[in-house]
């Protein structure tokens, strides 16, 4: 970490981020095939980073060297400190693959092969296998000396080939490795004795190279990967329909920039020279690898049906109140209901949907949709509303980087069905994460809200931890009419008084929060801050906590990825503790607490303190105005500033303590939501 410094590098911290969850993968006291899902995570992000962030690194490189001088930091100096870490965790990776992973694999009788530990019995079975389900979908193509291109897909994996024959100069070719074609990566051969035996597709095609290439003597196989640019160039302008700009920036990416090319570092000089000339990129964009690319592929790894291999079953909890609840919008007018995921089940989220779709007295849904599932329920639940005749308004963001085409899809769907979709805002991504059911009741009009830190994904659910709060007070559903109106008009003038909307008041609101806390601490008072988020990375936010800080406002962060505060520094951070907390979900809720005085305020928002989110999202926060929620949530927040199993500092220091009891604030929080719903069970039954 860069000592003293008050901004920390963010594409640095970002990495640092990425090693907790490789930190994962290494620690013995995570099941095995769980490390195993954590590689995976790890290779993915890693991907993903390099398509857009070195990426756009490179294209800050490109500008004028005039323009470049007005940056924070050289972009040619931050991008070889990247390149260097990365470096160091990918060798790392391949270490804890070869000499933690695959050792513990066969201790549990799991071997990986490859072409060359291949049994003699094993042999008639994998060419058979080879011939009929692999070399079908094999289209090898030999590149010669003639050749001044070759384009190669992004994130897809190939074999470059040297090919010899005596008394001929070595020839090459190249093959696409089709994962997605074959169904995965991995090929399972028959169980043995127990034994239970794997391999790559890649080593199975490696062992038949012979059967491909019949006219040469040797083939001899090494993998090679890119990576393109993939950070869309939109301008924003209302002056052009914004979805045809979208769709013609996805036909973009496949063909973006080269930002890396990953390579076995066992391929010949001579192989790399003329892949690099045919697809045109240079030395800087070389990254080296080990002899198998693309660890994303392991989400697919086969588990032989070994439970005892993975995180013992958390099947989602029902809600102690809406449990078996068959109408949920005559509970939700009289109290408001907060429900945790993955612990409990959003289907309580589809039944909401579901029931307004069917609903006669209900007469309009509307939603903003950031993220959906492939097969979306919550997507099909807005088109059977539209298809009943009400008014559904769906705020699709088709600007989310990489559910684009998705999204896009949904729109149309939605469209075709009577909807009025809105696909996204000029110069903002909508972020927020909200739905309002208006209902006719007696004499008025009664809106119910659905207001979330998550995505409406079912998926995702089961291993994003959110929250959720269905509501029908009147001052968040007013208010949250108002950001779907604006949405609608796009006319700034919104007044709100419960709700924190970016880019309206959110920013100035929580300065505000702060500042009060720093006049607390001046007068002597208790003066504190809990701060949950994803990411903390704008500038003026963290330096109003530096200030607070240095007023002695005690302030507590649990900040999961980028952190660019340097908490600790004696006279700037002294007051300030960071904790990271990376575990078997993924933690993405963001929960503000604020002391003040002694009658503690509590948001929970779709907005992390990044720039973009303040600045250039349309994000909402809500308070909680029922203690007894309030309360639900600051014992969750205890349980995760207490975690002493998988808490780290953001230096990636374990924060264990020895001979302490253990507190595991994902599993402790499973056995409290669990309690709640017994108790209330319990209470049912003497009710009974």
């Amino acid at each position: 970490m860069e000592k003293n410094k008050k901004i920390l590098n963010r594409e640095l911290s970002w990495l640092a981020f990425n090693y907790r969850v490789l930190q994962e993968a290494k620690d013995a006291t995570v099941p095995l095939l769980e490390r195993i899902q954590f590689m995976a995570i790890f290779s993915s992000n890693l991907d993903e980073y390099f398509k857009v962030h070195v990426a756009t690194l490179k294209r800050l490189i490109q500008l004028k060297k005039s323009t470049r001088q007005k940056l924070a930091q050289d972009p040619n100096e931050e991008l070889d400190h990247v390149l260097a870490e990365v470096a160091r965790q990918q060798e790392e990776l391949g270490e804890t693959f070869r000499n933690r992973i695959l050792p513990a694999l066969r201790a549990e009788k799991i071997y990986l092969l490859d072409e060359k530990t291949i049994r003699p019995e094993q042999e008639a079975f994998i060419r058979d296998y080879f011939t009929h389900k692999v070399q079908p979908l094999l289209q090898p193509v030999l590149l010669t000396p003639e050749q001044n291109f070759f384009f190669l897909k992004d994130q897809v994996l190939y074999l470059l080939i040297e090919l010899t024959k005596a008394n001929q100069p070595p020839a090459t070719a190249i093959l696409e490795v089709p994962t997605k074609k074959h169904g995965g990566r991995f090929v399972k051969l028959p169980t043995q004795n127990n034994e239970h035996y794997v391999l790559f597709l890649d080593d199975v095609i490696r062992f038949d190279l012979p059967q491909l290439f019949p006219e040469y003597d040797t083939a001899t196989a090494y993998a090679v990967k890119i990576s393109r640019d993939a950070e869309l160039d939109i301008e924003e302008e209302v002056s052009e329909n914004l979805l045809s700009k979208i769709i013609r920036s996805l036909k973009k990416r496949e063909t973006g920039y080269p930002s890396r090319l990953l390579y076995d570092s066992e391929t010949p000089t001579s192989l790399l020279n003329i892949i690099c000339r045919l697809i045109g990129i240079t030395n800087e964009e070389l990254v080296i690898g080990s002899r198998y690319h693309n660890f994303r592929d392991f989400f697919g790894f086969p588990d032989f049906n070994l439970s005892h291999l993975k995180y013992p079953p958390q099947p989602t909890l029902p809600h102690p109140k809406l449990h078996g609840r068959k109408n949920l919008l005559a509970a939700i007018y009289h109290q408001d209901f907060l429900l945790h995921y993955p612990y409990q089940s959003f289907d309580y989220v589809l039944q909401f949907l579901n029931e307004a779709a069917a609903d006669p007295a209900v007469t309009a849904v509307s939603a903003t949709l950031y993220r959906v599932a492939d097969k979306s329920e919550v997507a099909k639940a807005l088109v059977k509303a539209a298809k009943n005749g009400k008014r559904v308004t769906v705020v699709v963001e088709v600007k989310a980087r990489f559910d684009e085409e998705s999204n896009i899809n949904w729109a149309r769907k939605l469209e075709k069905a009577g909807a009025t979709v809105i696909v996204g805002l000029p110069g903002y991504k909508v972020h927020c994460k909200l739905c309002l059911v208006t209902r006719q009741e007696k004499n008025s009009l009664v809106n119910y809200a659905y207001l979330s830190t998550g995505n409406f994904n079912e998926k995702t659910s089961r291993i994003y931890a959110d929250h959720g709060l269905f509501t029908s007070d009147v001052r968040l559903t007013k208010e949250v009419e108002s950001v779907f109106q604006f949405l609608l008009d796009r006319n700034p003038n919104k007044q709100f008084r419960y709700l924190l909307v970016a880019p309206f008041n959110m920013r100035q609101k929580f300065v505000q929060l702060i500042n009060k806390e720093i006049k607390n601490a001046r007068k002597g008072l208790p003066a504190y801050l809990i701060l949950k988020m994803n990411s903390l990375q704008d500038e003026a936010m963290i330096l109003k906590l530096y200030e607070a800080s240095a007023a002695g406002v005690r302030i507590d962060l649990i900040v999961r990825g980028i952190c660019c505060l340097n908490p600790g520094i004696k006279g700037l951070s002294e007051n300030i503790h960071v904790r990271s907390i990376v575990d078997r979900y993924l933690e993405h809720s963001r929960i503000y607490i604020f002391g003040n005085s002694g009658n503690e305020k509590m948001y929970i928002a779709s907005a992390d303190w990044m720039t973009r989110n303040l600045s250039r999202r349309v994000e909402v926060g809500f308070p909680l105005f029922d203690g007894a929620l309030r309360q639900e949530v600051r014992h969750l927040i205890e349980l995760q500033l207490q975690d002493n199993t998988k808490a780290r500092t953001i230096q990636n220091t374990y924060l264990r303590t020895k001979n302490a009891t253990e507190t595991r604030s994902q599993f402790d929080t499973y056995s409290y939501l669990q309690t709640l719903y017994q108790e209330a069970e319990t209470a049912q039954e003497v009710t009974k």
